[in-house]
């Protein structure tokens, strides 16, 4: 990780699949040296948003910037030093052990005169400790659980060691307890200067570990801020369709969201009328 704090950003950022656009105009700073948490209701554009962050999208209007170039003019190897992604539902190579799947985050590090090294083998051990998955180091990922291999790809994203770390539903395929480990660990990272963008779908953890919130609804962003100005009933309407009682943390003084009842199908319908879902099924 570098000493200055790559500012990465989108610019009237409209992403999709095709021709049919799923994220529209988008503008958005992240900024530096903060955890910013991503939320809305399935099929808003959080993962189509994350993807376009992370070169993995090309824009169909608009662009991405690192540091104010075009992220598309960057070299691909310092794009992967600089960013590192973490996608829903990645894909081990078959057979592949933890220890040498977490390894793979050191590849960006390596060139034709600089192989793997001892100082690679400490960053990899400490990306295991870090997420509680040491004890795996020789199995094989195929044979681990859900959250086991959740927890073993977040490793190899901190084993990367990137600037700017983005992450799409990290938690998900957790338990309670490796939902709140995962996220102290982000937190500590972030306190060591990462840049960290991740999608969430609770909002409670959201509002108790983000820096700022980005809430979208039909492909735009409908809200942006720090929690407690973001996550307020009438956002939390307008974005998921549901009421909600939004409380105040008596320990934090962070929004605690408590959803009643739904109003309805048309989630996120004062924003737009329709939106795209990928091929490959509904977007985050």
């Amino acid at each position: 990780m570098s000493t200055a704090r790559p500012v990465l950003r989108a610019e009237g950022l409209t992403l999709g699949y095709g021709k049919v656009p799923v994220v529209h105009g988008v503008d958005l700073t992240v900024t530096p040296g903060t955890l910013t948490v991503l939320v809305g209701a399935n099929a808003c554009g959080k993962s189509t948003l994350v993807r376009g962050l992370a070169r993995l999208l090309a824009p169909l209007a608009g662009r991405v910037t690192l540091d104010g170039t075009d992220l598309a003019r960057i070299p691909s190897r310092r794009v992967a030093r600089t960013i590192g992604v973490l996608p829903q539902s990645p894909v081990a190579p078959d057979g592949i052990r933890v220890g040498d799947l977490v390894a793979h985050g050191r590849y960006p590090h390596h060139s034709l005169f600089r192989g793997h090294r001892s100082d690679d083998d400490a960053v990899v051990a400490a990306a295991l400790a870090a997420t509680d998955t040491a004890s795996l180091v020789d199995r094989r990922v195929d044979e681990l659980s859900g959250g086991q291999r959740q927890r073993v790809w977040i490793s190899m994203a901190l084993a990367q060691q990137p600037d700017v770390l983005l992450l799409d539903e990290p938690t998900s395929a957790l338990d309670v307890a490796h939902q709140v480990e995962v996220l102290d660990v982000l937190r500590s990272e972030v306190r060591a200067g990462r840049t960290v963008v991740l999608v969430l779908h609770d909002l409670t953890l959201a509002a108790r570990y983000a820096d700022e919130v980005v809430v979208m609804a039909g492909g735009r962003v409908v809200a942006r801020g720090e929690p407690r100005a973001t996550l307020t009933e009438a956002v939390v309407e307008q974005a998921f369709g549901v009421r909600a009682r939004v409380l105040e943390d008596p320990d934090t003084g962070r929004p605690v969201v408590l959803p009643r009842s739904s109003i309805g199908s048309s989630i996120g319908s004062s924003v737009a009328s329709s939106s795209a879902t990928s091929p490959g099924g509904a977007d985050g």
